[in-house]
Order: C-alpha cells, then sequence, then structure tokens
C-alpha cells in the first residue's frame, strides 16, 4: 500500500497521511505530485504515451511525473518517476523545480499541487525504457509537435505546464 502526504492548503504538511488515489478528501486538503520535463541538448523533449489501459486520458501525450509518496520530497519523487518511466536518470542533469500549480476538485475530492521540473541532458533514443504498464511508448519531439498535441487535446496539463517549453 503506497501512502501519500496530506498537505493543508498553503502546501504545508498536515502530519495525516492517505492511500493513493483514495479519492475521499476533506475540503482544504491536498496530496502533491510531480511533472518532469526532460530536454535534450538538440532542444527536443523527451514524451510518453499514456498506456491504453488507464482509467483516465488512456492513449494521451504527457511528460513523466506522479505522486509523491509519504516522507518523500518532491525532487525525489520527480527524479524516480521519470527514472521509472522512462529509464532515463537525471539525478545529474541540468535544471530543477521551475514553480508549482495548484488544483481544487471538491467535487471529486481530490485536491493537489504540482510541482513542476525541466531537466536537460544528453540522450539516445535507445536509452528509453519505456515502463510498459504507465505507458504505451515514447516519442522525442520538438515544441511544435507538442504544441500541436495540445491543441488536439492530445497532451495532458498543456495549459498549466506550457511555460516549461518556452
Amino acid at each position: 500500500m503506497e501512502l501519500w502526504d496530506i498537505y493543508d492548503e498553503n502546501k504545508k504538511l498536515t502530519g495525516r497521511t492517505m492511500e493513493r488515489n483514495d479519492w475521499n478528501m476533506k475540503d482544504g486538503d491536498f496530496h502533491l505530485t510531480v511533472l518532469g520535463a526532460i530536454k535534450r541538448k538538440d532542444g527536443k523533449y523527451l514524451i510518453t504515451k499514456r498506456a491504453m489501459d488507464k482509467e483516465w486520458a488512456p492513449g494521451a501525450w504527457e511528460i513523466p511525473g506522479g505522486g509523491v509518496r509519504a516522507g518523500e520530497s518532491s525532487e525525489e519523487a520527480v527524479k524516480r518517476e521519470i527514472r521509472e518511466e522512462t529509464g532515463i536518470d537525471v539525478s545529474e542533469a541540468d535544471g530543477g523545480y521551475v514553480f508549482t500549480y495548484k488544483r481544487v476538485n471538491p467535487e471529486e475530492k481530490n485536491n493537489y499541487f504540482v510541482d513542476v521540473y525541466s531537466f536537460e541532458i544528453d540522450f539516445r533514443d535507445d536509452e528509453v525504457k519505456a515502463q510498459e504498464d504507465e505507458t504505451s511508448g515514447f516519442a522525442i519531439v520538438g515544441i511544435e509537435e507538442i504544441r500541436e498535441q495540445a491543441s488536439k487535446g492530445q497532451f495532458l496539463h498543456y495549459d498549466s505546464i506550457k511555460r516549461i517549453f518556452e
């Protein structure tokens, strides 16, 4: 069982935890997630395609990310998620934390913060090992393709994170 820390509306730890994806949060409770863009020195980005059996947004394109485990920092979480989902180790990469955004969804009982990171590192296509149970593949693309996918509603979180691509 994976546990997530619960934060208050100011992103301060409450000392309480919740089970992963237990969407029964109280008003004012938040959990923390991360997203991490991976850019090569040639200006192209590594993006992943969500597995088709995902409950939410199957087949959509995104950057790696996920939930921050209880006791884990967001930086530890984003590096773990990137390594798990892509096989790329960004621990020595340039870049890091860029900004945080907040979503309040009282009807879904799912309030969360998203810490957004951007890393730059050289890697070859054959070094990418997409996580099979999370993704149905990956692509190395320029910002134009990301924008095109976003305009078609096929790239998740774009409006919230687009500034990392500019």
